[in-house]
């Protein structure tokens, strides 16, 4: 499934989206450069969920759990990770246990130990606005993009 997302206000219109077909046990991918819109997506998901708060990058923090609606949900990013074994060495593939919806940016720095994502999301710079590209890679996955077609 791909998109094409004008602005900012879209990038947030299809994380509330996404909010309505998210389920304990996701796990999704999210790639793309510096400032294409992971965390605004993921924001746009929370605020579609309920939280008020302020959402931003984890970046220094490599995690923020939000707990919103029904869901923990963790936001990592592994932009920082220097080594690929770190995330396991934090205690990290705990937040993974089926209960919990994860949203990871950078995830190819955490190596090959990160458990696979059911659904991958990849935005681009397209001039001015992004492109974004959903794919499903579990059962999960496909049920999710079901939810975002209908």
């Amino acid at each position: 499934m791909t998109r094409r997302l004008a602005a900012e206000a879209d990038t947030l219109g299809l994380g509330a989206e996404l909010a309505r077909a998210l389920q304990p046990g996701l796990t999704v991918y999210l790639s793309g450069p510096l400032g294409a819109g992971k965390t605004t997506l993921v924001r746009g998901v929370l605020r579609a969920l309920g939280y008020a708060g302020r959402v931003k990058s984890p970046t220094y923090t490599l995690v923020e759990l939000y707990k919103v609606s029904r869901l923990y949900l963790y936001h990592f990013d592994f932009y920082r990770l220097d080594d690929p074994h770190d995330w396991l060495d934090a205690g990290f593939r705990d937040c993974f246990d089926g209960a919990s919806v994860c949203f990871v940016e950078w995830p190819e720095r955490a190596g090959q130990s990160l458990p696979a994502p059911d659904l991958r999301i990849e935005l681009q710079f397209d001039g001015d606005a992004r492109r974004i590209e959903l794919s499903a890679e579990s059962d999960a996955g496909r049920k999710c993009l079901t939810v975002l077609n209908d």
